[in-house]
């Protein structure tokens, strides 16, 4: 069978690295083909090759068997290319519809887009309101637009970078249907993940790169994940130990009867949120993305200062309180609350600076006693980070833009984690990072909570916040279920939370000390 893609002999260099190097890869018709390997191992940039944003130094790109120059993306769409980036190219100020308008031909007026885009989120169980501005979306609802979009194109070849990272689990098996079906039916599908169970389950083949070569190529349903996870790095990650939280642990933050109306028209409304956090603890929150989640963030952060008095309270050392809410972001990281928003790029590191420069957004320690910034103490700070998380990137002067989504999340993390927090809040916090990128930021987060810290952990990877917390929460329709200790929780069952179904039973408090809570056979609440 002639394949659908072929790649010969790709390379492509910039300066002080070589993203690609000599890489051959054939695709068939109807196959789901993964590409795996680890943070700037060159995957994005031979997708971008692949669609015409990126153009090889050298090599050749055949298309059904026939030689192609593709020179921009348009001229891939019309070849049958589409692509779900792990970066999104979406307008804030735009509708999700409008959004999804402008990468098509026009053969479609607005209003029939809106309502392609209805039946696509009900055939694919992909929620989303055509009608709602990006800028009002979490993470996971504008990665459903960038699925929406290139499955409108009914492609012939789909490109799918780190489609799932922020998708629930019963959203994840939905896609992987709707996946199926577009391979039945003809349709190509070149799959980036570094979810190795995933790749197993989904793909007939894996092209395995590392340090922008081929290294092997395997079909995955026969290869364990800690197989994969060597042919990618060299090793199996190490999995962090179970520990049980302490009980007797000081409290650092306490949410009592936390509300807010939503800061959008399309917010969520937060209702009644308790909730405390002791030092040496990790509380994973689990939800579906856009149920208050963005809300409560903001709220923790002090990027909304809305909270009423007296409902979310910092404790100090000496045990005295003190009412976060009419502080902003600044005195926070004075009394050590830090945070790591879900978004990399424009709220976490500001593209255009340097890795250095970024370094400003949160620390003190490259400015002086008058508050003039030292160039040489901010690359010297950035250095450090760069070198203990494994940061691939030219040099402190390196431009936040010019890294990989995993490597851009490393640095943001490392510079949150080295500042020693007491508290400190992360969304997403290894959101497109490899499996060994992802041990080690696992690792560097419970070293925290060993030290003392205090950490709120917002993520959709379930896996992850089992394998992580101390205990788990789960956030639907801007409320939060009881407390589970981790040892009471399983996928099954945070899965259902997630619904909005849970045990009647006080909410904030751990299940385990709740006799309503912990009792399966309860009635269920459903959050209005």
């Amino acid at each position: 069978m002639t394949p659908r893609l072929e790649l010969r002999h790709i390379s492509k260099s910039y300066p002080g690295v070589k993203a690609n190097d000599d890489v051959s890869l054939q695709v068939a018709p109807g196959e789901i083909h993964a590409v795996l390997g680890e943070n700037g191992a060159g995957k994005s940039t031979l997708m971008k090759i692949i669609v015409g944003a990126v153009q090889a130094d050298a090599g050749q790109m055949l298309w059904d068997g026939q030689v192609q120059a593709v020179r921009h993306p348009a001229q891939a769409r019309a070849l049958g290319i589409s692509m779900v980036h792990q970066h999104f190219s979406l307008f804030d100020s735009l509708t999700a519809a409008q959004n999804i308008w402008l990468g098509l031909d026009r053969s479609l007026s607005l209003d029939e887009v809106r309502q392609r885009v209805q039946d696509l989120s009900a055939a694919y169980g992909l929620p989303l309101d055509p009608e709602r501005p990006v800028h009002a979306l979490s993470v996971g609802e504008r990665q459903r637009v960038e699925i929406l979009r290139a499955l409108m194109t009914r492609p012939r070849l789909l490109i799918l970078d780190e489609p799932t990272s922020v998708l629930t689990p019963q959203a994840v098996e939905t896609l992987f249907v709707t996946l199926r079906q577009l391979a039945a039916q003809g349709c190509s599908l070149l799959y980036i993940s570094h979810k190795l169970d995933e790749i197993r389950t989904l793909c007939e083949r894996c092209t395995v790169m590392r340090a922008g070569r081929v290294t092997g190529e395997v079909d995955p349903r026969q290869e364990t994940a800690a197989g994969l996870s060597r042919l990618m790095i060299g090793a199996e990650p190490q999995r962090p130990p179970p520990r049980t939280a302490r009980r007797d642990a000081p409290v650092r933050l306490s949410l009592r009867g936390l509300q807010a109306p939503p800061d959008s028209p399309h917010g969520v409304t937060l209702h009644d949120l308790h909730l405390t956090l002791k030092a040496g603890d990790i509380l994973g929150v689990a939800g579906v993305s856009g149920n208050g989640q963005q809300e409560l963030l903001r709220l923790l952060s002090g990027e909304d200062r809305r909270a009423p008095r007296g409902t979310l309270i910092w404790t100090a050392d000496d045990g005295t309180d003190h009412d976060l809410g009419p502080m902003g972001p600044r005195e926070r990281r004075a009394l050590g609350l830090h945070h790591v928003p879900e978004e990399r790029l424009g709220r976490g590191a500001v593209p255009v600076l340097s890795l250095a420069q970024n370094t400003l957004l949160t620390r003190r320690d490259p400015v002086g006693r008058l508050g003039h910034w030292s160039p040489s103490r901010a690359a010297a700070l950035a250095g450090r980070i760069i070198e203990r998380f494994g940061v691939r990137a030219a040099g402190p002067g390196a431009a936040a833009r010019s890294l990989s989504g995993g490597n851009l999340q490393k640095f943001i993390m490392g510079r949150e984690i080295s500042a020693a927090p007491r508290l400190l809040i992360v969304a997403q916090p290894t959101w497109g990072v490899d499996v060994g990128a992802a041990a080690q930021i696992r690792a560097e987060l419970v070293a925290l909570r060993d030290q003392g810290c205090a950490l709120l952990v917002v993520s959709e990877e379930l896996d992850e916040l089992l394998e992580l917390s101390d205990r788990i929460v789960v956030m639907a329709g801007g409320r939060l279920s009881p407390v589970l200790p981790v040892a009471q929780a399983s996928v099954e069952r945070i899965g259902l939370w997630m619904s909005g179904l849970w045990e009647d039973g006080p909410t904030g408090v751990d299940a385990a000390d709740a006799s309503d809570a912990s009792d399966e056979t309860g009635s269920a609440h459903v959050p209005a």
